[in-house]
């Protein structure tokens, strides 16, 4: 209770409309007029749909109205205009809206969902030529650039301001006056009538219900009508495409099971389409096979493991190690001593399978058997 006194007390301080106090038909009528004359756009406050206007538009629009301009005007210059708004917003007629900037990575976000199903659905249907596609690249291409284009332009979101006073200022301010529409009215009198005069069926007299009774014949021959020919039109697509061995197809009244108008769903009356060796849907198939071979084979050459690159280089890079060691050993021995030392060690290791020392000739003593 205390608390309530508390509030009761802060509103009566500031000017604030007691609980009981609604807004009055001349506030009505104003809020009316402006709807329809001040510019308004729409946005997204709270995951809502909504309209809201700025403070200066209102505040001048209301100037030019017949409320500042009349015999017994009631307000004449900005100031007051601004009060008689503020009393307007108090009553909850609209209310101050903060607008809050949207971020790049929020438009970031949206833009990868609108692409990822923009791929989905290019991936769904089929490429006819070569040129279609390189056509519509260019077009995703033009596209981008537009919503590059459109993603700088300034994006905001509105959120619920703390102050909720009435300003001659750029602020936003959300309608909650929605005035119901005169022929709401009118739809919902004759949705009444119509129940009552169903309600009262056995009243009619004869010959309306005679009449009522055919009609409902009518209406019922018509859907079994319609129910046959679907069945109808899917037996001969059926057998022509089994007879032709799928080359041929034939739809009767193509459009009968689609989202299109009446009469529209009934024209053309048949659709024909060849689909045999030679027809653009044939070549548009091999267009997508060699994409994919193309596809599978790029992929696999980027997928290959580094180790089957490993030996090739080995086998490269051996010789010039070889030659190397050559060309360092050659200045310390002669080319004629060396190749028999080598083949002499090569000899005894393959026939002893053991290392023998090579010596000189002059560090060797002579034999006693040749010296005698």
């Amino acid at each position: 209770m205390a608390d309530k006194r508390k509030i009761k007390k802060r509103k009566e301080e500031f000017g604030e409309p007691t609980e009981s106090e609604k807004a009055t038909s001349e506030e009505y009528s104003v809020a009316k007029w402006l709807k329809n004359n001040v510019p308004t756009k729409k946005t997204k406050f709270l995951n809502h749909h909504v309209e809201y206007f700025t403070g200066t538009k209102a505040v001048d629009a209301l100037l030019t109205s017949k409320w500042a301009t009349g015999k017994n005007p009631i307000f004449t210059t900005r100031h007051e205009v601004t009060d008689y708004l503020h009393q307007m917003l108090l009553h909850k007629l609209f209310h101050r809206a903060k607008k809050v900037p949207v971020t790049e990575q929020e438009l970031k976000g949206k833009s990868k969902k609108k692409d990822k199903e923009q791929e989905k659905s290019s991936k769904s249907g089929d490429d006819k030529d070569g040129e279609k596609s390189q056509a519509s690249a260019c077009e995703g291409k033009e596209s981008k650039d537009g919503k590059e284009k459109e993603k700088k332009k300034r994006k905001i979101r509105l959120e619920m301001h703390l102050e909720q006073v009435f300003l001659d200022t750029a602020d936003a301010y959300v309608w909650i006056y929605n005035p119901m529409p005169w022929y709401y009215w009118l739809f919902g009198a004759l949705v009444v009538l119509s129940t009552i005069t169903v309600c009262m069926f056995p009243l009619w007299p004869a010959t309306v219900r005679k009449g009522v009774y055919y009609l409902s014949i009518a209406a019922a021959a018509f859907l079994v009508m319609i129910i046959a020919l679907a069945v109808l039109r899917v037996v001969v697509f059926c057998l022509v495409w089994i007879l032709t061995l799928s080359r041929h197809h034939l739809w009767l009244l193509p459009n009968l099971t689609e989202d299109v108008g009446f009469f529209a769903s009934f024209w053309p009356l048949y659709k024909y389409e060849y689909r045999g060796p030679g027809s653009d849907c044939d070549k548009s198939s091999k267009n997508k096979k060699k994409r994919k071979k193309d596809k599978q084979s790029d992929d696999e050459s980027e997928k290959a493991p580094l180790l089957t690159e490993q030996p090739a280089d080995s086998v490269s890079e051996a010789p010039p190690e070889i030659d190397t060691g050559e060309i360092k050993e050659e200045p310390l021995l002669p080319s004629t001593d060396k190749q028999s030392e080598s083949e002499s060690e090569n000899s005894q290791r393959s026939s002893t399978d053991r290392d023998f020392e090579i010596v000189e000739p002059g560090d060797v003593e002579p034999d006693r058997d040749s010296n005698a």
